[in-house]
């Protein structure tokens, strides 16, 4: 039987990460990435793509992660969407001991190894 893919929003200012973890997620087979280097723009490609999952940069220009977090929750179409936290302002470890929660959202750090990102966006879109 064929697996389900399932559709991946990166929201990130940084062009070259959100290529390389489009990359390293679509490898699997198991997921569709789509990136969008604003939140703005992010904000319009989830209310047009509805995808399972947002990867949300923390700080970028112009619109916060928490400011485009907080216009997708607001938005009853799009409220649904889960959404972690993809930062460098944290490291692996730090994520690691705060078991990736930090202020009730989940985070990941930018640093993480592949398997470990696969895993941690497979147990969200359990959830």
């Amino acid at each position: 039987m064929r697996e389900i893919v399932k559709k991946i929003l990166i929201i990130d200012d940084e062009d070259d990460l959100c290529q390389l973890t489009k990359l390293r997620l679509e490898k699997t087979g198991k997921f569709e990435v789509l990136t969008s280097a604003g939140g703005t723009q992010g904000i319009k490609l989830a209310k047009e793509k509805h995808p399972d999952l947002i990867l949300l940069d923390v700080l970028m220009p112009l619109m916060s992660g928490p400011e485009v977090a907080e216009c997708l929750l607001k938005d009853p179409a799009i409220n649904d969407i889960a959404i972690i936290f993809f930062t460098v302002i944290v490291s692996e470890k730090e994520v690691r001991d705060s078991k990736g929660m930090i202020g009730g959202r989940e985070f990941i750090a930018k640093s993480i190894k592949s398997e470990e990102l696969i895993r941690r966006i497979e147990k969200a879109l359990e959830e």
